[in-house]
């Protein structure tokens, strides 16, 4: 069978995407592999169809027993015979898999390293007709990535073990100092090494200065309905806080961090993949490898520790290709918080840390187009600007911030005269404003000449201009437990000078100015869509897996674009193999007659 015969055949498709068909020629031909591509850009295919067109075989190793069930659902709903094994199955359970295994009845088993690495089992596995292994998360093996795991490490010895079966190492974020890593680690032998665009034209990315984050984190939740986020949070805490108040407000929201129970974690996990929760607040320890594709939007509500977590975290959304949003909420606060982690940290690690921290922030306060700075720290060059950031789409406005920025500056130089030290932002901005706390009372601040001379703004407005003087250079925040700030030689001059200062207007996270068509729209009867995807949850739930397992939002937006009412035309709808077409094919299309019946053509 050719390829493009095999794609739609078992997955429903036409074309492939980029550098697929090529990585699965050579792995075919069982050369060795290295593709690094972004969330979404279709991965997993790279060794699922080079897996049903050899004999033999294919071990998949994943770090995530939780994505193991997933891609495993997904595949057998597409006709295909995987399994996985690991710790969730009770024994009889597994045995009966591990006979199908010494029985030939799959083609693809998923496995976490450290099991495939134990003795015991790597001896079991050498009499399965092993053709093809798979390493997905490939990063983890390199001390220089982002998520560096341990028994990673130990995928070293696989060439010894199988020394003939071609090794595929995935993933969708690394460096050239991490790619380089991977390849010396895992001892390919003359990989054939791919490495696809960075770009995600259907993510719009933004940054927000953040004034009182849950107001804001509820807005963006709310502008979007019935559509699901993820919003990331950097301490546990804070995740259990804001999914107990979205609950409060009326949004479904389940929290997900290390701290909860096996059984919790997996369950509000689950929840969130059946759209029963449509929100998780989640630390780090959420989503790697998640394989919902209809992730709308995600929050930071903290500034990540690098840029590679962005990224990838900032990849769960849109991986179906739709138009989805990501938002960061930035303040100089949580630029002092990472420090102070980074503080604690062996000398060597805080050299690597303090330097991907300095390359966040400078994303986080650029003017620049926000997609060439991310492309840039990747090694790839974009053009200058983009339809999709929010410094491309709407430009701040700035304005003569001159006499603002001398009242700031000129504040935090009497302080540190009168007190021989600096105090933090929003103290400065209580002086500014002419604030009754007892803070001011106590030091005597509401006798200095700059209290309440900034009576015309609001504290959030004063509280942006602090940033952007810190981001301008004229002010820096104090290393040490509390970011108190002071003014810097720049600073000095400016304020001594009366130099010109020019200031950017905030943006507020509600604002969703966008171009007239984003990349990735699919305009639809959007009737119809929400009919679709209410048929689409019923068979979900009958046979116990998310909705996408039985089509993604691609799918049904296609269906109600092109209103397929005959086999025929629902099997031309992308993600529409033969399998599938056999089990909903009558279903949908009745529906879908049934409700022309009533409403015409959008």
């Amino acid at each position: 069978m050719n390829l493009p015969g095999a794609l739609k055949q078992y997955f429903g498709y036409d074309a492939f995407r980029p550098l697929q068909e090529e990585i699965i020629v050579d792995a075919l031909a069982g050369r060795d592999v290295f593709a690094l591509m972004p969330t979404g850009g279709g991965k997993s295919l790279c060794f699922q169809l080079p897996a049903l067109l050899r004999g033999g075989l294919t071990i998949v190793l994943s770090p995530l027993i939780s994505l193991m069930k997933d891609q495993v659902d997904a595949l057998q709903a597409s006709g295909i015979a995987a399994t996985f094994l690991n710790s969730t199955l009770d024994g009889n359970e597994a045995r009966a898999r591990l006979r199908g295994l010494y029985g030939g009845d799959y083609r693809l088993l998923y496995v976490a390293p450290e099991r495939l690495m134990l003795e015991s089992f790597l001896e079991k596995s050498k009499q399965w007709n092993v053709s093809q292994i798979a390493i997905d998360e490939a990063h983890c093996i390199s001390e220089w990535g982002h998520d560096f795991r341990p028994e990673y490490r130990e995928l070293a010895k696989l060439r010894t073990h199988f020394p003939e079966v071609p090794i595929m190492a995935l993933t969708a974020t690394a460096t050239e100092r991490v790619r380089t890593d991977i390849l010396k680690q895992l001892k390919l032998r003359d990989p054939r090494c791919y490495v696809a665009s960075f770009n995600r034209p259907n993510l719009s990315y933004r940054v927000v200065p953040k004034a009182k984050p849950y107001e804001q984190v509820l807005a963006l939740i709310r502008s979007r309905p019935n559509e699901s986020g993820i919003v990331y949070c950097a301490s546990r805490k804070t995740a259990d806080s804001l999914a107990a108040k979205l609950n409060v407000d009326g949004i479904k929201a389940k929290p997900y961090h290390a701290g909860l129970e096996t059984a919790d974690r997996a369950g509000h996990q689950d929840s969130f993949l059946r759209d029963d929760a449509r929100v998780i607040t989640a630390t780090i320890a959420f989503g790697m490898g998640i394989n919902k594709p209809n992730v709308r939007f995600v929050v930071h509500h903290d500034l990540p520790k690098n840029i590679e977590s962005y990224y990838q975290e900032t990849g769960r959304a849109g991986r179906d290709g739709l138009p989805s949003d990501c938002v960061l909420l930035f303040s100089a606060g949580d630029v002092m918080k990472q420090r102070r982690f980074i503080d604690e940290k062996s000398e060597h690690e805080q050299r690597v840390a303090h330097e991907q921290l300095r390359a966040m922030v400078a994303y986080a306060e650029t003017r620049d187009c926000r997609r060439a700075t991310l492309l840039r720290y990747f090694g790839e060059e974009f053009g200058p600007s983009c339809d999709g950031c929010d410094n491309c789409l709407n430009p701040r406005e700035t304005f003569d911030g001159t006499v603002h920025a001398q009242k700031f500056l000129s504040c935090v130089h009497r302080i540190q005269a009168k007190s021989g030290f600096g105090f933090g932002l929003n103290h400065i901005v209580e002086i500014l404003t002419g604030g009754n706390t007892e803070a001011i009372r106590q030091r005597g601040h509401d006798q200095l000449s700059t209290f309440g001379i900034g009576q015309d703004m609001n504290r959030n407005a004063w509280q942006s201009i602090g940033r952007e003087l810190l981001r301008l250079g004229l002010l820096a925040a104090a290393p040490g437990k509390f970011a108190t700030l002071q003014l810097t030689d720049a600073g000095m001059a400016a304020l001594r000078e009366r130099k010109p200062i020019t200031l950017t207007k905030p943006v507020d996270v509600e604002e969703r100015k966008r171009s007239k068509h984003r990349a990735g729209e699919i305009e639809c009867d959007e009737a119809l869509f929400e009919r679709l995807r209410v048929l689409r949850r019923r068979f979900a739930d009958e046979r116990d897996v998310p909705a996408y397992v039985i089509f993604s939002d691609v799918s049904l937006r296609e269906m109600a674009r092109d209103y397929p009412t005959t086999p025929a035309a629902f099997g031309r709808i992308p993600g529409v193999g033969q399998q599938k077409l056999r089990d909903f094919g009558e279903p949908f299309t009745a529906a879908i007659a049934d409700y022309l019946a009533t409403h015409s053509r959008a």
